[in-house]
């Protein structure tokens, strides 16, 4: 018997909040698609992260991504029919002592020219705005319009708008092989089931190594595991998300309440991840330097109890900077994947922008940075745009 085939106009392997999205834009762009997704819609890093929506602290070369997707984070109920959980509430950058002050201001003077507008605290400007900080917290840089959502339902949700839009998804499907055949592209599952479409885009996170290396684009991807966690609920008070800017990894720490009261943190060194078993873990020894961090940085939560804690396959590059764009060895083939542990915020307008891409040839917001031709051998053929 013929294994059973299907065609559509573009092929996503990778159903993350990025694969998802892209998918309801190309609908929205009267591209047919189909989405592969080896588990569930977004089962892997983009369901277990913590839920930053941020653009400060970001490299400056993603600052007008970013700003495309916050744009789409604020109208996302009207956009895809539900609720993320997506609240403007701030966020907040601090440090320790006043040795980074100066980096604050140099970054807040330079994202002013990419529209961020951030706001400087110290001293006592800085007790007064926020009195619920530790001593030790010397300095701090806010975003106003900066935020959170809720991880677990952001994919899910751009996954069923694209599929009310015309999309077929297919969950549990895993991709063997990808390939170039003839005018198409080529995506073989372990069942046996074809798909074929003249593009392919490739959002597979942590695995998109392996299919990228089919086409002769292998990278340096490597796999860590975020360590995260979460308390009982206490009353909603923090609307602020806090992150830690320090020189070192122990220091780091970011934390959000939920106004169901439940306070999410996360940070400090990376743990354990391994793809190939589809495995991440947390290690105890970094959840009680979390709650060290927490009660250094907020005195008033030191009695909390954690009730659970969690991890994920996140996927970094060497240069802490994503891959987004065409492949340089096969025309109508597309990438976004690498976001070093800072993609959900992105998600939305990486796929908008992957979509007007795809649709038209070329994007409005400047992704040339991310090219995967930083990693591409020398001798690979350039695509003509």
């Amino acid at each position: 018997m013929s294994a059973q085939q299907y065609q559509a106009d573009v092929i996503i392997v990778g159903g993350g909040i990025m694969g998802s999205a892209a998918a309801f834009f190309l609908r929205q762009r009267g591209r047919s698609v189909m989405l592969l997704e080896r588990g569930l819609l977004g089962h892997q890093a983009s369901g277990v992260n913590f839920g930053n929506v941020r653009r400060q602290g970001r490299n400056l070369l993603q600052l007008p991504l970013a700003n495309r997707a916050l744009a789409i984070w604020r109208k996302l109920p009207e956009l895809i029919g539900e609720d993320v959980e997506f609240l403007p509430s701030g966020h907040m950058r601090i440090c320790y002592g006043t040795e980074r002050l100066a980096m604050f201001e140099d970054y807040a003077n330079k994202a002013r020219d990419y529209d961020l507008a951030l706001e400087l605290f110290s001293g006592a400007k800085l007790r007064e705005r926020f009195p619920f900080l530790g001593p030790q917290v010397g300095g701090a840089s806010y975003s106003a319009l900066d935020g959170h959502a809720n991880p677990r339902l952001a994919a899910p949700a751009f996954g069923r708008a694209a599929a009310r839009a015309g999309a077929q998804i297919f969950e549990n499907t895993d991709v063997a092989a990808v390939e170039k055949d003839g005018v198409d592209f080529r995506a073989t599952a372990t069942d046996g089931r074809v798909f074929r479409a003249p593009a392919m885009l490739i959002t597979a996170g942590a695995w998109a190594n392996t299919l990228s290396t089919q086409f002769g684009e292998p990278v340096q991807l490597t796999a860590h595991g975020p360590q995260m966690g979460v308390t009982e609920p206490v009353p909603y008070g923090l609307k602020t998300v806090v992150g830690v800017s320090a020189a070192t990894d122990l220091e780091t720490l970011y934390f959000r309440q939920i106004p169901r009261g439940n306070i999410i943190f996360g940070g400090g060194q990376r743990g354990p991840a391994y793809p190939d078993l589809k495995r991440a873990y947390v290690r105890p020894e970094n959840t009680l330097n979390q709650l060290r961090q927490l009660q250094r940085i907020a005195p008033a939560l030191r009695q909390l109890n954690v009730i659970r804690v969690w991890s994920g396959i996140e996927s970094y590059l060497p240069d802490d900077l994503p891959i987004m764009g065409r492949s340089v060895r096969e025309p109508g083939l597309h990438y976004a994947f690498g976001f070093c542990g800072a993609g959900f915020q992105l998600g939305p307008g990486v796929g908008d922008v992957m979509a007007e891409l795809i649709a038209t040839g070329s994007t409005s917001t400047p992704i040339a940075p991310f090219s995967i031709s930083r990693f591409v051998p020398q001798h690979a053929s350039a695509v003509t745009a």
